[in-house]
């Protein structure tokens, strides 16, 4: 399918020869003029703009400000010599090809705009035909962003096997994966062939139980059906004997592209420990390796200690420099809303999906969601929050609204607590805030429109960016 680029050089390549259009009237030349792009201006021999037919999108960003002026004053520094050369060419040859120029608005941004100039023979003046590019720019932003994304994720999936092969290889502890369906092995690691397999090369394909003492066979094909039935889940640990060495196997069952398969670990009996680990030790093994971020915190809200995935969250290398620091520096968009957050665990016990906004110690923002619980076991009271990120492609295709969610169930939790004033004035703050933002966004962070759609004359609106820190505002702003 040819591109726009290709339909435009093929028109340019051959000219209506017949003439039957005759001479048009200026009428019927400025219709075709404004059906031909979202932009159509007028030059004089001089490069003055004498007039202009725009867009209802490109008149808001204040197209007739350019009248009167050379058109070269109001484009960026970068784009005067494109100017000049469609003028010249225009003059020479007649026609022009299409060239990118950005245009000057009027609250000072830009926009990317694709002219073609045709010379019109009289007196010298010139037609600019253009062509907006934003939205076209907006629909590469957006592939560019969704493959970034899928980069992204193919990149972590990449560096998940790469972890596991390395740990699967160097690994001292023997495993062996065994396809569900034909009982065979598929892989093993070397401590597992150097186990079963002895000197010889690990015969893969062959059924897992023939490898073990005949007496021993029955009790291995017997643990890998037991674990596939979930017939007795205490029942996945049996000991096997290979070659005269006794074996304790446990087996457990996953599934990998639309297939199960047995991952089987062999444990020679002389270094099976004495006794499993004490439950407690065990529960804090798994919240530290768990994949969501844990924080436990105090009843003065300051953390008492976190795993690993709320150190990699905030972007610290060391839990140490995270305990003692107030909940505050990394949870919330302000005080109000760890009160409110803290207050409800106290009252009630626990909160579910309570969204928030998590800090890392660069500055950089992230939106969470927070669960949480309260205990007043143990030596003193304390705080369990379970942080996890949301989703950001689902945020890509529907953006949420920090604070948006926030109930009047919460709100209404600090009455007494918090005074009235206080209350109102952080709460007028947020809405303002959240209100402006959608604004912006909407707007492609157009002031001049973000304003007419708030109901706010420019200077109410830049007032209030500069009051809460919006649209990366310059001292002259």
């Amino acid at each position: 399918m040819p591109t726009a680029q290709a339909i435009t050089e093929m028109r340019e390549s051959r000219p209506f020869k017949r003439g039957l259009l005759g001479a048009l009237n200026s009428n019927v030349a400025e219709k075709i003029a404004e059906a031909s792009g979202d932009l159509a201006m007028i030059i004089d021999r001089s490069g003055k703009i004498m007039d202009i037919a725009a867009s209802r999108d490109i008149a808001k960003d204040g197209a007739e400000a350019w009248i009167d002026r050379q058109w070269s004053d109001t484009v960026a520094e970068d784009s005067r010599h494109k100017v000049e050369e469609l003028l010249r060419d225009a003059h020479e040859s007649g026609r022009t090809r299409w060239r990118e120029i950005n245009q000057n608005t009027s609250d000072h941004s830009q926009i990317a705009i694709r002219f073609v100039a045709v010379d019109t023979g009289h007196d010298g003046h010139i037609i600019a035909i253009g062509r907006d590019e934003r939205r076209t720019a907006n629909l590469q932003q957006r592939l560019v962003e969704a493959q970034q994304l899928m980069e992204r994720d193919y990149a972590k999936l990449r560096d998940t096997e790469y972890r596991y092969r390395l740990l699967f290889q160097m690994s001292g502890e023997a495993v062996v994966i065994v396809d569900a369906a034909t009982r065979r092995i598929v892989e093993a690691n070397p401590a597992a062939e150097r186990l079963i397999f002895g000197e010889r090369s690990g015969p893969f394909g062959e059924p897992f139980a023939r490898h073990f003492d005949p007496e021993c066979q029955d009790d291995a094909t017997a643990l890998l059906s037991l674990v596939q039935a979930a017939a007795s889940p205490g029942a996945n640990e049996v000991r096997l004997t290979c070659r005269g060495r006794e074996l304790l196997a446990s087996a457990s069952l996953f599934r990998e592209e639309r297939t199960s398969q047995f991952l089987v670990r062999l444990v020679p009996m002389g270094q099976v420990p004495p006794s499993a680990p004490d439950s407690a030790l065990r529960l804090g093994r798994v919240l530290e390796s768990m994949p969501d971020a844990f924080v436990l915190v105090d009843t003065s809200a300051r953390i008492i200690t976190a795993n690993a995935a709320f150190v990699d969250m905030v972007r610290l290398s060391a839990k140490e420099q995270i305990e003692g620091q107030p909940l505050n520096r990394f949870l919330g968009r302000s005080g109000l809303e760890r009160d409110i957050l803290i207050d409800n665990l106290r009252t009630h016990g626990l909160v579910r999906n309570f969204n928030s906004l998590l800090r890392t110690h660069l500055g950089d923002q992230e939106d969470v969601e927070i669960s949480g619980v309260f205990t007043s076991e143990g030596a003193e009271p304390c705080f369990g929050l379970s942080i996890r990120s949301a989703n950001r492609l689902a945020q890509s295709r529907s953006p949420a609204r920090p604070g948006v969610n926030r109930s009047v169930e919460q709100l209404t939790e600090l009455v007494g607590r918090v005074p009235l004033k206080e209350l109102v004035r952080e709460s007028t703050d947020l809405v303002e805030k959240l209100c402006i933002e959608v604004a912006l966004e909407l707007t492609r962070n157009n002031r001049a429109s973000a304003a007419d759609i708030l109901g706010l004359s420019r200077q109410g609106l830049y007032s209030k960016l500069h009051k809460f820190g919006l649209g990366n505002l310059s001292s002259e702003d």
